[in-house]
């Protein structure tokens, strides 16, 4: 994948800006205020109150995205390596992979109540099968020509898992979390509206929607979509450097 520049970067956020403003413009009213006046409170308010906020939301974002992965690169590499395994729970998985997991939001606050573990599970949860599907199908379709070379040399099932399996499904499971960042986040969004008193969705919704404070709002929505990007690009690094790292080899 095309790993882009500071400068695209930095193209792309001024054309974001000249968009807003002219919507800003051709709209005329409050709720959708310039860039040129968000922007300043954002970064006053990103030193103080909505930094906390921020600060949260990322622990639970990062905190749930290593949890998935913990848990769901085993399993997928162990279904991926034994073919009547797999087949045995690929019905279920299918099943599983389908429901839209923000309707379990009720369930999840029911089973383990309304605390930061709920809405890191949820969002673990999404990721999980994300990652576990991309795994297990990148595990069962290495050339068997490969394992079997790599067999010879006396490499056992745990060797495979970890020096053939694994390496070679990293960018699988980068791309995973990759296209999952923004529905993590919006799920987040949701689970943070009510019954917390901390993170970007409570901050957006409770502290500045609701007393209509727009501005603030719009803030918020930046910090939010920042953390988005700080995510992606950051994975987008690690992808880009394991990449380089096996050319180089």
């Amino acid at each position: 994948m095309k790993r882009y520049t500071i400068k695209e970067i930095s193209l792309g956020f001024v054309m974001f800006l000249i968009l807003w403003e002219a919507l800003a413009l051709a709209v005329n009213k409050p709720i959708l205020p310039s860039p040129l006046s968000v922007l300043p409170i954002f970064i006053k308010l990103m030193a103080g109150e909505l930094g906390i906020h921020f600060l949260v939301s990322t622990l639970r974002v990062i905190t749930a995205i290593f949890a998935a992965i913990i848990i769901a690169v085993p399993i997928g590499l162990v279904l991926g390596q034994m073919t009547k395994l797999n087949q045995f729970f690929s019905p279920l998985i299918s099943v599983l992979y389908a429901i839209p997991k923000i309707v379990l939001l009720p369930v999840v606050y029911v089973l383990f109540g309304i605390s930061d573990f709920s809405k890191i599970f949820l969002i673990s949860l999404i990721l999980f099968f994300q990652i576990l599907v991309v795994v297990r199908d990148e595990s069962a379709g290495l050339p068997k020509t490969l394992i079997n070379s790599v067999r010879t040399l006396g490499a056992g099932r745990l060797a495979l898992l970890r020096f053939v399996y694994f390496p070679a499904s990293i960018p699988a499971i980068l791309t995973a979390i990759r296209v999952s960042i923004g529905t993590s986040l919006a799920v987040l969004f949701i689970a943070e509206q009510s019954l917390t008193e901390y993170g970007l969705g409570y901050f957006i919704i409770v502290r500045a929607y609701q007393s209509l404070r727009y501005k603030e709002m719009y803030a918020g929505i930046l910090a939010i979509s920042f953390l988005g990007f700080l995510l992606y690009y950051l994975i987008d690094i690690v992808d880009w450097k394991i990449s380089k790292h096996k050319a180089d080899q």
